[in-house]
């Protein structure tokens, strides 16, 4: 069923007016709410300060003392008994131990001046603790309640972890908090430390102001807010409502009408004007210029139609282009292997679009020496190919000479860096093969790590030392270390389009997806390998697309798997 525009006009207006209103009751509810909960903060942490400084350090240091040893002897020490064990009679036998320091005239004085202080600033609560930082545990040392719901000298609650933060840091002023207690409602909870003349502390004094009046106050703000604002809301949604459907609703349907009846004179091909060309809308806003913009629009689509057949004949001629690019490409590289009795050596490139940045190469330095080059450009598409063939041709041109694979590296990259305004750069691994030794000199420039199965093991990674990447800097050093490959050995390198092949839900092949395939057809080798590791990715793949090019190499010594 087809809603009109005046329906949905209407249903936009009442949905920015209840969100308006929605967020402008809770705008005010908030800074109301914060207000009135700093407020109190400043106030719970300006009167613990206070009573901080009007008690008697020195008695409250002794009174402290003495709760802290009879409560030291209950927690520590390989004889002490373990208050979760306590049985309640010996929780009232612990208490009662305190009888002589609760019954002293000193205790009674900071009581009675606690309590004081107490009543006259409205406190809910207000008590004096140790924070011992060996035990981690708040023990109570006096309350300023004289009722029954006082707590015990002597008992303890675990110091909380943003206080025990505070306190390695040398801070025992804790900062005031709002929490909310189902059997004591609203508090804003304050603590300070209680100094001697030394500056030591001695215990922190702990204020609770109530804040359930304050609670009740925001709720009734609220409901007041939003009554308030539902009242001219509803004002303001009826004026909405007619202003937008005079000035909105109505020159759109005329502007819907007319763009049908262009649809219906280009399928029937008039030749008179078209519904849009007579349209006359005179709104002096933005509709006016949308109804000259369409009738710009109208001008621009008979354009386009015209010339369409011009930009297909063009994107097939780019797509001709584009492929005579990619077998240009792919003549570069070698499909020739070379049939040695010592050796069977076997690679394939996947180009992710037309043309890739992938290349692997190989070449005889001499009768016996074979190099082999795996790397991957930056990038995608033409230019990586057209920085592919110029590294290609270089990395050839100095393998050729005779260079060792470090001086390779170190020729090209400096070679590549001398023009390099396009700021690409090249990953390299590259190993020269002693065919009558087996030996392999190897060097990486910042590509991936090399795959290694010794003659009846498994393949594994080889983590080589990686160097720069070529065109990256110049006048760099790269390193160069040495395999001793024996019969039945096999060496496999790759580029990153193996291990990031990516499935339809984002999720990597992997070196785990690649290592398993690979020793699940570890008896093969050449081709039939190379096919293989194809056949997994595949299979993880999917239907999903091929982002980046697939390139892979395999050199068996003595071609026997």
């Amino acid at each position: 069923m087809k809603i009109s525009l005046r329906i949905k006009m209407i249903c936009v207006i009442l949905m920015t007016a209840a969100a308006f209103a929605a967020t402008a009751a809770g705008i005010s509810y908030t800074l109301y709410s914060s207000t009135m909960d700093q407020h109190y903060k400043t106030l719970a942490m300006n009167t613990a300060k206070t009573a901080s400084l009007i008690l008697d350090a020195e008695a409250v240091g002794t009174l402290t003392d003495g709760v802290m040893e009879i409560y030291r002897t209950h927690c520590t020490g390989n004889d002490a008994p373990v208050f979760q064990q306590f049985t309640e009679e010996d929780w009232m036998d612990y208490y009662a131990s305190f009888h002589e320091i609760t019954a002293t005239e000193a205790y009674f004085n900071i009581l009675h001046a606690l309590s004081i202080f107490r009543e006259e600033s409205g406190v809910r609560w207000m008590y004096i603790c140790y924070m011992d930082e060996e035990t981690e545990k708040a023990v109570y040392i006096i309350d300023a309640d004289t009722t029954k719901e006082a707590t015990l000298s002597g008992h303890c609650d675990p110091i909380e972890d943003g206080n025990m933060e505070l306190m390695q840091q040398g801070i025992y002023d804790f900062p005031a908090y709002v929490t909310n207690y189902e059997e004591y409602g609203w508090l804003c909870s304050a603590s300070a430390a209680i100094m001697d003349s030394e500056g030591n502390v001695i215990a922190n004094v702990y204020v609770d102001l109530s804040m359930n009046e304050v609670m009740r106050d925001r709720q009734n703000f609220l409901i007041h807010m939003g009554l308030a604002l539902f009242v001219i809301t509803t004002f303001l949604i009826l004026i909405m409502t007619i202003a937008v459907n005079r000035t909105v609703v109505t020159p759109i349907n005329r502007l819907s009408f007319a763009a049908e009846r262009f649809v219906q004179d280009k399928r029937d091909c008039e030749g008179t004007a078209s519904a849009i060309s007579r349209l006359d809308i005179r709104t002096g806003d933005e509709i006016e210029k949308l109804t000259a913009s369409i009738k710009k629009m109208e001008g621009e689509i008979n354009r386009y139609l015209s010339d369409l057949s011009d930009i297909t004949a063009e994107r097939e001629r780019i797509s001709a282009e584009l492929n005579i690019a990619r077998d240009i490409q792919t003549s570069m590289l070698p499909r020739i292997f070379p049939e040695r009795r010592e050796i069977d050596i076997y690679a394939t490139m996947t180009p992710a679009k037309e043309v890739g940045g992938d290349f692997y190469d190989f070449l005889f330095v001499d009768e016996n020496q074979l190099a082999i080059v795996m790397a991957d450009v930056s990038g995608k598409g033409v230019p990586a190919a057209m920085f592919m063939m110029i590294s290609k041709t270089l990395i050839k041109s100095a393998a050729q000479a005779g260079l060792s694979p470090k001086a390779v590296l170190e020729k090209v990259n400096d070679q590549l860096c001398e023009s390099n305004e396009a700021e690409m750069f090249v990953t390299v691994w590259l190993g020269i093969l002693d065919i009558r030794t087996g030996k392999l000199r190897c060097a990486n420039a910042g590509h991936e790590y090399p795959v290694l199965r010794r003659r009846g093991g498994d393949f594994e990674l080889y983590p080589d030392a990686h160097g720069f990447v070529l065109a990256g800097m110049e006048d760099m050093k790269y390193q160069e270390y040495e395999l001793q490959l024996f019969p039945g050995d096999t060496i496999f390198v790759y580029t990153d389009g193996v291990t990031e092949a990516t499935d339809a839900q984002h999720e990597l092949y992997g070196t785990d997806g690649m290592l398993q395939a690979l020793n699940e057809n570890k008896q093969l080798c050449g081709k039939e390998l190379l096919d293989a590791v194809h056949k997994g990715i595949h299979r993880f793949v999917g239907n999903a697309p091929q982002f980046d090019d697939i390139t892979m190499l395999s050199l068996t010594i003595n071609g026997k798997c």
